[in-house]
Formats: structure tokens, C-alpha cells, sequence
């Protein structure tokens, strides 16, 4: 039996105890009035590689404290202290207490990257554009579209609701390839027939949707810039309305969907209607208030409804050869109600970033256009406040269901406001009894209810990802796609591809992940069982 007679510290030498070196076993013996449970016994090993081998091991229990020693640990004070320290150390690995992280920073990343991980990482990259199975919602689809506000469905997150957020995430994406692939549009003639390629064939997309802007830049900057193009034009295409007509889908979802899908900001006089952040009334809300005299004085006290002047300016302005948005999806939803009559029906408008603001713009309006409107929900996707608690009570007056899907990275949904946590913002107009809400930021408000999510869970995004990456669209449905609950991990079996997430954030997915992408993406395009999207990223 092996006896170590070199110096090591009294913290280490309970744990040195307890290992058990791969090749072969032993026990330390510091003398003998310690005594050691037995040990397997197996043949001597040569006195040269005993004496090298504990020389490694004397080197990694090397700490910088004083050592203390081994003559010394028949004290009751020492074996009190060693005593002392396993019950502190209780519960942490060996690993962790020999502080192998300083000799061997990358130990965590590389058992993230066991075959296990790696086999989990080439389902995620290889998965084609397949949908992942939906229940049958039946009955149940007015609790799903938002008729209860999705009360105890948010946190956990119920499945079927996962799917379905994703699924109209999708209609967004398909919204900004459309945009993208044909973003200029004629000022001398209206706009061609364009094609959207949707994320399911079930659907029809059946309008086009255009927002103009009410703002036009200086003609010196077409001097400057002469090849900007589309992107100083003052109407663009915004997304589309589309109609479920397969049979089996509208069997599976209970009623048939029209689906309202609008993109975000990726004009510069889009951008530039976002910067017009003070506020103006509702179009006809003096008439609205005007029609109940015995409510009067309860609206005057409670304040009108305002939205930003921005978004109202790109929802109602014409343009010069196509009508303004709130214009072409009132008259084309109620033809497609016409259409429909009879048939149980649900409009659910979605949209990100600018688009999600359009979208409460819209539900707003349809949501009185014609006597017998179906229910009306929004899902948006990293929103801005739209307008001032007002214009949220009126929304919600109506009937709209509202569910806002936000990233708590993402300082976009903290705008136009004052970027501080909501829960300090909450205190600040309690402080001010609402005397400060009339002028200031603090007058804008969210609407309905919130799914939260957090860049930090998922295992592949770096947690410290820039502010692009925390307003992705693509980011966005990836953390959908993982969300068990507030306080789970990132799911295991999350099915969407990690494919286009690679692709669009390459930078902000943690470089290990990255590395072994390359690597599996070239091993299984010889395979030919990859194919990487060529769409745009959604703009911040």
C-alpha cells in the first residue's frame, strides 16, 4: 500500500481521499491514526511511473493558501477542520473543489458537446421545414384564440398554444420575405400582383396591404444618395390577408381563420414615422364620445384615446395608387366575411416590431366594421406601445384579445416610454397619480396579455446577444419554441431548426455551437439532407 508523505493542503486531502484514479486504485494514508476505508487491491506499478504520476497530482492540489503539514493532521484541531470543510463542501462535486475550471476553462462547453448534444445538434440543423404535430383544438379553439386572455396557459405554456404562436410567428416571416424579394414599387402605375410563398398551403392569401407614409424626405438626399431606391419610397408593401380553405385545417382548428399579417420597419421613412413619438387622438373618438351623452364625462375624466402619431400616419395615409392599410383591410375583411357567411369564423391579426402596433390598429377597427364581426385576436411579436392606457381600455372594450410576446432583452418593447424595468416605471406613475402621464412617455401603455421570454434560456444564444439578435423575429420564435415555464430550462425537445438561427445570428450563437455547425452542415450537405434558408432576417 502506497503511502504519500508530500505536503498538501488540509482542503484538498479529504477529497484526494475519496478519488480514484482511472488506470488504477489507491488510498492516501497521512498517518496512522487516520484510518481509511479499504480499497481494492491491484498489482504495483513501476517506481517511475508511480513517482510521475504523483507529481502531476501533487501540482493539481497545489493551491496559493499555506499548506499545512501531514505530521500535523493527528491534531483534534486539524481533524475537526477537515471535518469542517466536508460538511461545508457537501453537495459540490470533486471537480468543482479541485478547480479544474482554471486549468481547464473549456470542461463545461466541452461536455455540452458530448455525442449526446452533438446528435441533438444535427436533428435540430437537418430538420426540413415540417410542422410539428397539432392536437385537434375543436371546441376548445375560442380558449386558444384568447377568449379567457389565456389564463393559466402562459406559465407553463400550454403546447398547443406554443404551436399556434409559432405558427402565426410564421405568417410574419413569410410577410418580410415577401417584401424583400420585391421591395421597390412603381410611382407612375399601381403595383403588380405579387406572390407570397405561406408557410402553409392551407392558407390563400387573398390582399395585399400597403402603408404610406404622410412624411417625404428632401430632394437633396436623392442627390446624395441617388441609389437608395425602395427604400426612400413613401408606400411600401406591408403583408397581405390570407384565408384557411383546406377542409382537414379548418376540421382540425374548429372554424376557419383569416389570418392579417404584417412585417416591421425596414423603409427609412418607416423608421422615420417611429421617431414621431408624441401623441394624437383616435380619428372620430369625439364622435364615438358624442354618441352617449351619459358617458361623456366619465371618458373626459379618464382621458381620451392617443396612439403615436407615427403609426397613425402610416395606418391612415393614402398613397398615390393604393389606398392607406385601414382602408384595404376593412373593405377586404368585410367582403371575406360576406364571403363566408354562415361559416364559424375568427380573424387574428399578427405582426412584428412596427407591424405589431399596426396590428392593434387594425383589430381595433375591424373589430366594429360590420354589425356580426367573428372574434378578433392579436399575436404580436416584440411590439412597441402603440398609444396611452386609454387607447388599451378601448381595445379591450371591444372585445380584442391581446396577446404580446415579448423579450425581455428586448428594449424595443420598452419604447416610446422611459427605459427602465416596469416594475420602477409602475412606482413612478403611482408617485405621480397620473398628472404625469398626459405629456410625458409615461402616458404610453401595453395592451393585453404577455407571454415573456428570455434570451438567457436558450442554451445556443450567447447571453450577453446584442440588440438585434434580442428584436429578431427568427430569435423570437426559437425562444417560443423552447419556453416550458419561467422557472424550466430551455426544452429539450424543441423542434424547429437551428438553421436559419445560425444563419441570421451567427454572431450572437455561442462560437462552440457555431464550430460544430460548420462541421455538421458540411457533413450532411454531401449527404444531401441540409438545405440552409436564403431569406432575410427580419430587420430590427
Amino acid at each position: 500500500m502506497m503511502q504519500i508523505s508530500t505536503s498538501v493542503s488540509a482542503h484538498n486531502l479529504h477529497k484526494f481521499q475519496a478519488i480514484r484514479c482511472p488506470s488504477f486504485s489507491f488510498r492516501c494514508q497521512a498517518s496512522s491514526s487516520v484510518k481509511q476505508p479499504p480499497t481494492f487491491q491491484k498489482p504495483l506499478i513501476s517506481t517511475e511511473s508511480t513517482r510521475l504520476h504523483l507529481a502531476n497530482l501533487d501540482k493539481l492540489l497545489e493551491i496559493q493558501k499555506p499548506v499545512v503539514l501531514t505530521t500535523q493532521l493527528h491534531h483534534p484541531q486539524q481533524q475537526q477542520a477537515i471535518i469542517n470543510d466536508s460538511k461545508e463542501k457537501k453537495g459540490r462535486s470533486l471537480l468543482e473543489g479541485l478547480n479544474l475550471a482554471r486549468l481547464w476553462p473549456e470542461m463545461k462547453a466541452t461536455e455540452e458537446m458530448s455525442p449526446r448534444h452533438l446528435k441533438r445538434l444535427q436533428r435540430l440543423l437537418s430538420k426540413t421545414a415540417e410542422y410539428s404535430p397539432r392536437n385537434i383544438l375543436g371546441g376548445r379553439w375560442r380558449e386558444y384564440h384568447g377568449s379567457n386572455d389565456w389564463k393559466g396557459m402562459l406559465d407553463p405554456l400550454d403546447e398547443n398554444l406554443r404551436r399556434e404562436v409559432v405558427r402565426y410567428g410564421e405568417f410574419v416571416q413569410a410577410a418580410y420575405q415577401a417584401f424583400h424579394s420585391d421591395p421597390a414599387m412603381s410611382t407612375e402605375e399601381p403595383p403588380h400582383q405579387r406572390h407570397v410563398a405561406l408557410p402553409e398551403r392551407s392558407y390563400r392569401m387573398t390582399k395585399s396591404l400597403y402603408a404610406t407614409s404622410s412624411i417625404g424626405l428632401p430632394k437633396w438626399v436623392d442627390d446624395v444618395a441617388p441609389d437608395l431606391g425602395w427604400m426612400t419610397q413613401r408606400s411600401s408593401w406591408v403583408g397581405y390577408v390570407a384565408v384557411c380553405e383546406d377542409r382537414r385545417e379548418i376540421a382540425r382548428m374548429g372554424r376557419r381563420d383569416i389570418v392579417i399579417s404584417l412585417r416591421g420597419t425596414s423603409t427609412c421613412l418607416e423608421w422615420a414615422e417611429n421617431l414621431r413619438a408624441h401623441l394624437v387622438d383616435m380619428p372620430g373618438d369625439e364622435s364615438d364620445n358624442n354618441d352617449n351623452n351619459n358617458n361623456d364625462s366619465e371618458a373626459q375624466a379618464q382621458g381620451k384615446p392617443k396612439v403615436e402619431c407615427g403609426f397613425m400616419s402610416l395606418y391612415k395615409t393614402k398613397g398615390a395608387h393604393v389606398p392607406s392599410l385601414a382602408e384595404s383591410v376593412v373593405e377586404e375583411v368585410k367582403r371575406l366575411i360576406e364571403v363566408y357567411k354562415g361559416e364559424e369564423l375568427s380573424i387574428t391579426v399578427t405582426g412584428h416590431s412596427l407591424g405589431a402596433t399596426l396590428a392593434l390598429l387594425v383589430a381595433d377597427e375591424i373589430s366594429t366594421c360590420c354589425p356580426e364581426v367573428p372574434p378578433v385576436a392579436v399575436f404580436s411579436f416584440g411590439g412597441p406601445r402603440a398609444g396611452n392606457k386609454a387607447f388599451g381600455d378601448r381595445v379591450t372594450s371591444k372585445n380584442v384579445k391581446v396577446l404580446r410576446i415579448v423579450n425581455s432583452q428586448d428594449v424595443i418593447t420598452r419604447a416610446p416610454g422611459i427605459f427602465v424595468s416596469e416594475e420602477l416605471e409602475q412606482k413612478i406613475r403611482n408617485v405621480g397619480g397620473g398628472v404625469l402621464e398626459e405629456n410625458t412617455p409615461l402616458a404610453y401603455s401595453h395592451v393585453g396579455a404577455e407571454l415573456r421570454v428570455h434570451t438567457k434560456m436558450s442554451p445556443y444564444l450567447k447571453p450577453d446577444a446584442d440588440m438585434a439578435c434580442c428584436h429578431d423575429l427568427e430569435a423570437y420564435l426559437h425562444l417560443v419554441d423552447g419556453f416550458l415555464a419561467s422557472n424550466c430550462p430551455f426544452r429539450a425537445n424543441a423542434k424547429r431548426s437551428l438553421a436559419r438561427l445560425m444563419q441570421d445570428q451567427s454572431s450572437n450563437v455561442k462560437r462552440l455551437y457555431t464550430s460544430k455547425a460548420k462541421a455538421l452542415t458540411v457533413n450532411l450537405s454531401r449527404q444531401g439532407s441540409m438545405s440552409m434558408s436564403n431569406c432575410l432576417p427580419s430587420p430590427s
